[in-house]
């Protein structure tokens, strides 16, 4: 299907310069917009504990937000209305909280627990003294192991003396998990749970369900780790898409893909932080599909250009970079308009993390379809005029050394 008349070549590279302005000021913007104001990161790269609930009755994210923060126990949270239309009230409620066991309750727990008290004298009895204690990274279990069968009545009785712990509601906790070890599990309130109870505390239990749609929480160090992760692998994909196009191609043409894969994942992170929208391990998996869209876009036109190149010898190159483009540019709308139908019905219908993904999509298939045409082929361009420069100088300095010589 050829959408432009088959012969005719359209002169993209007389109104380049304005296009490469274009293309300077969004990846300039974009970069500063990721240091002022930043990123809104997710609960994935931040930390913290984030639940989404489908409230039963209206409520407005300010009465949300003023009752979590007005039980004293959490930060601010961030409160974002979900789209759903099986639940209208859905909301993700993001608090800084994580662990719900500090170090200060940690030791309360190994006293109330008679941790490592020894002897007759002892005001725990044997088998209500705990040899070992173990907390879960999230501080909702805590691993208890006894020398004899332990007494669970004495156990619950025991934390109840810390204010600050609940046990998790459940007929089988605390619980023995291994009898021949004495080892016994004991499942706390998370930060999630007693989430949900200061809601229902504040808003009434009529407006808030039994439980949230989904629970999550992740570390400081952790979130960290994986915003490392993130940022190398977007770095390493590029690099390796350089070595690939410098031994399939050659040189002139590596900077141009790695400039333009930068371009895009740089004007998808700006849109990103114009719109308020959180940057998390999905938007960089939607990241490095773009970059690879990219490059396989780049890779049609370039292969088009070194076509060309031994086909019309006589002609300059930023006439083969026409032509090479206006032969390929029916097939670029065509994957890029096909492509495109299918992420917006996504953008448009989807919900949460697979909107957001749509969205960067979305901007990533327009801006990696424009930087092959404007900011790949220039930038080849450009270099390639620059060798043959070199060469010519290089050429005429051996011709008058030579005539010197003689």
């Amino acid at each position: 299907m050829e959408l432009f008349k088959p012969g005719k070549t359209y002169d993209f590279m007389r109104v380049r310069k304005y296009w490469i302005a274009l293309s300077v000021f969004l990846a300039l913007g974009s970069l500063v917009l990721l240091f002022f104001p930043g990123p809104n990161y997710g609960t994935d790269f931040k930390g913290g504990t984030e639940i989404e609930v489908a409230f039963t009755k209206a409520v407005e994210g300010g009465e949300i937000r003023h009752a979590v923060t007005k039980s004293g126990a959490f930060s601010e949270p961030d409160v974002v209305q979900v789209s759903d239309g099986a639940h209208p009230y859905r909301y993700l409620i993001r608090v800084q909280e994580i662990s719900t066991v500090d170090e200060s309750t940690k030791e309360s727990l190994r006293k109330a627990l008679c941790l490592g008290v020894e002897g007759e004298n002892a005001k725990c009895p044997q088998n209500a003294r705990a040899t070992e204690l173990k907390f879960s990274a999230g501080g909702d279990k805590l691993s208890v192991r006894y020398d004899t069968d332990p007494d669970l009545e004495k156990l619950k009785q025991q934390l109840a003396i810390v204010p600050s712990v609940k046990l998790r509601a459940g007929t089988n906790n605390p619980q023995v998990t291994n009898p021949r070890d004495h080892r016994v599990e004991i499942q706390l309130q998370s930060k999630g749970d007693q989430l949900l109870d200061v809601l229902r505390n504040e808003l009434g239990a009529d407006r808030v369900p039994a439980a949230a749609l989904r629970v999550e929480w992740v570390g400081p160090k952790a979130g960290k780790q994986l915003r490392d992760s993130a940022r190398n692998s977007v770095a390493i994909a590029i690099v390796f898409i350089m070595l690939y196009l410098a031994f399939r191609f050659d040189l002139r043409f590596a900077p141009g893909v790695v400039l333009a894969c930068v371009h895009d994942a740089l004007v998808v992170l700006g849109a990103f932080v114009i719109f308020h929208k959180e940057v998390t391990l999905s938007t960089i998996a939607a990241v490095l599909t773009i970059v690879g869209y990219s490059m396989n876009d780049t890779v049609v036109v370039y292969d088009r250009i070194r076509e060309n190149l031994g086909k019309h010898r006589g002609k300059s190159f930023s006439t083969i970079i026409n032509m090479s483009i206006s032969e390929t540019l029916s097939r670029t709308i065509l994957t890029s308009g096909a492509t495109m139908l299918s992420v917006l019905a996504f953008f448009i219908w989807g919900t949460g993390v697979i909107k957001d993904f749509a969205f960067a999509m979305v901007v990533g298939i327009i801006a990696g379809t424009y930087s092959s045409i404007y900011v790949a082929a220039p930038l080849t361009e450009w270099i390639d005029t620059k060798m043959s420069n070199k060469t010519r100088a290089e050429e005429v300095k051996k011709r008058l050394n030579a005539a010197k010589a003689t």
